[in-house]
């Protein structure tokens, strides 16, 4: 989960929460300054305390309590979010490698111009010799240079 305590009075309901009040008012958390000064000493305690709970209940317990969080998804679970399918924003780009290549669409939304999705990720190092040679004006001997260093893809 993502938790963003963003004043003192937060901090102290995050601590109600985590059923540790005192956490709230201990002068080394109970403002913002010492809670980043005293950062060390508060994240000890602050951890095994979230792992008592799993991401989803505590997501409902502190929303619950009025506390800005929200779960952190892997890449399935953002796709398989009712939003995400309902805005359509996984698109799969046909790719000469790899087949076809889940990718995120745009969240724009143009009625009169769609968006269209015609090149798939580049292959590493793909495009070095356009970047280093037409971009960054190096010479052909300096990016031979460069591939026998090992700096960039053979």
């Amino acid at each position: 989960i993502i938790v963003a305590v963003g004043n003192d009075s937060q901090f102290r309901k995050f601590c109600e929460a985590l059923g540790k009040t005192e956490l709230g008012v201990d002068p080394r958390f109970a403002t913002n300054s010492n809670r980043i000064r005293n950062r060390s000493d508060l994240i000890p305690l602050l951890e095994p305390l979230v792992k008592t709970r799993s991401r989803d209940a505590w997501v409902e317990a502190l929303e619950a309590a009025g506390i800005p969080c929200g779960p952190i998804n892997n890449i399935d679970q953002v796709f398989e979010n009712p939003q995400v399918k309902a805005r359509g924003i996984k698109v799969e780009i046909p790719h000469e490698l790899a087949g076809k290549v889940p990718q995120v669409a745009s969240p724009m939304r143009f009625s009169e111009t769609p968006i269209e999705y015609r090149v798939a990720p580049p292959t590493l190092g793909q495009h070095n010799e356009y970047v280093l040679r037409e971009l960054l004006g190096m010479s052909p001997e300096d990016v031979e240079r460069l591939r026998q260093q090992n700096v960039i893809d053979q």
